[in-house]
């Protein structure tokens, strides 16, 4: 990737189908920085990148941070070698000085727009005898190194697209491989990396699919065998529009600051492409894995529907709810939230207690999105005890005594799990063993004991979630206050 900003949903699904395809094989992901435009990178952007691979579960195994056998992994510090490739390309005639001025590359630009033509070089010095070249350098002009484009290119069999060939020569003009600082393209930068580092299979977008040509134009000009090449689908949104990043809502960052699960990410955005046995939702790395064909690829542009996110999520939120390794994470970070948000209301300490937190994630696994949800105003009762007068509680029922003994009569009864479909029809019964309460008036009373709200859950979801204890404890305070 570049290193111009964060890690988006397009970059990780670039990534992901790289590292599904090296696991498949037993081969090895690496990731190379490409800060060849040194005016567009953002600090601290390869640190970024490399963060969100690894909370993506999807670690490379060389890099930048990590190293390996082939580095330097970012390419500002590859700089020898790319003027060394060029040198040789210049000595065999393959690439030429040009030395055309950023004011004349501007107007053959405006030029070809105004005659409504797509803007290319028109390949002036590569005619400049090696006496004119001399004579410019002496002069001290600057320059930049081009490659000849060669007509009558040779097909290459895509991994996804199949058979292709871009008659580049004849729709562009020669493109600068080396620019005048000393830095190169990414034309000619990739292309060295790849032969040195040793890379065999290269798959990204589709973008890059006109370009392949060009570059196995300069691995026949080094005399070099060329990886095998594979194009991925653009990735788009649910109704066929780009991938908006203006309000960075397709960042990673984004979705890990929101509770997102990086499963959840890694599900969608392989769910919504092809080149899997199997179309469920999910499905975990491991499947994606054992699942994967490179041959399974369509070339249909993959359709992303970020509102089907909280679903996917809520799927493996369940699954780390049910492990008990990962729920232990899921304790202390809900212990966290709770402190976060509620901590300025006088939060008991007893519902800190990791027991407790982990039997609400038991209740609530299955009804949740997000863990942050557990800490929204539907759930304030689980970590508040309310401040409930007797007084406000008359107010309802004048019976308040009778019905408190009746449902303490009933927790202390309650010795297996509660149910909701059971509490309700306990608390229908125990209703009509008051005098002249009515339902409605029982369970506002009772919401309002456990709560101090009017609204919010069942009071028989209140009360399986807060369990026996807490329900009991909640009644006598307030039957004593």
């Amino acid at each position: 990737p570049t290193i111009t900003g964060f890690l988006h949903l397009g970059g990780l699904r670039t990534a992901l189908y790289n590292y599904i395809f090296a696991k498949k094989h037993q081969g090895t992901f690496i990731l190379r920085v490409e800060d060849t435009d040194q005016n567009r990178v953002v600090p601290g952007a390869a640190e970024g990148i490399e963060d969100m691979l690894n909370w993506a579960g999807i670690p490379p195994d060389e890099s930048p941070g990590r190293g390996g056998p082939a580095g330097p992994y970012v390419q500002s510090q590859r700089l020898e070698l790319y003027g060394q490739a060029s040198a040789a390309l210049l000595a065999s005639g393959a690439a030429y000085r040009c030395f055309c001025s950023p004011q004349r590359l501007q107007l053959l630009r405006t030029h070809a727009l105004r005659s409504q033509q797509t803007p290319r070089y028109d390949n002036r010095c590569r005619h400049l005898t090696p006496t004119e070249v001399a004579q410019k350098l002496s002069q001290g002009l600057d320059c930049v190194i081009r490659f000849r484009l060669e007509k009558g290119v040779q097909p290459f069999q895509d991994l996804v697209y199949g058979w292709n060939k871009h008659e580049v020569a004849e729709v562009e003009g020669d493109p600068v491989i080396l620019k005048g600082d000393g830095f190169p393209t990414y034309h000619l930068a990739n292309v060295v990396d790849d032969h040195y580092m040793g890379i065999t299979h290269v798959l990204r977008g589709t973008e890059w699919l006109a370009s392949t040509s060009k570059h196995l134009l300069l691995y026949k000009a080094f005399g070099w065998e060329p990886p095998q090449f594979g194009h991925l689908p653009l990735l788009l949104n649910k109704d066929g529009g780009k991938l908006s990043k203006r309000q960075g809502d397709i960042f990673l960052e984004r979705f890990a600051r929101d509770g997102f699960l990086p499963e959840a990410l890694v599900d969608i955005v392989t769910n919504c492409g092809s080149g899997f046995t199997e179309k469920q939702m999910g499905r975990t790395l491991e499947e994606l894995i054992s699942q994967f064909e490179v041959g399974r690829i369509t070339t249909h542009s993959a359709l992303l529907d970020l509102e089907a996110l909280p679903e996917f999520n809520r799927i493996h939120l369940t699954r780390h709810i049910e492990n008990q390794g990962l729920r232990q994470k899921l304790v202390r970070e809900l212990q966290g939230l709770v402190e976060l948000v509620y901590g300025d209301q006088q939060v008991d300490p007893d519902v800190l207690e990791t027991d407790y937190v982990e039997r609400v994630l038991l209740l609530r696994k299955g009804h949740i999105s997000l863990l942050k949800n557990l800490v929204s105003s539907d759930y304030t009762y689980l970590w508040v005890r309310p401040s409930v007068s007797r007084q406000q509680l008359q107010k309802i029922s004048a019976e308040v005594d009778e019905i408190g003994k009746l449902v303490l009569g009933l927790m202390t009864r309650q010795a297996g799990a509660m149910t909701v479909e059971e509490l309700n029809k306990d608390l229908r019964s125990l209703q009509k063993q008051t005098r002249e309460t009515k339902y409605s008036s029982m369970m506002q009373l009772l919401r309002l004991v456990l709560s101090g709200r009017q609204h919010g859950p069942s009071v028989a979801e209140m009360m399986v979630t807060l369990g026996a204890k807490e329900v009991c404890g909640r009644i006598r305070r307030a039957l004593s206050s």
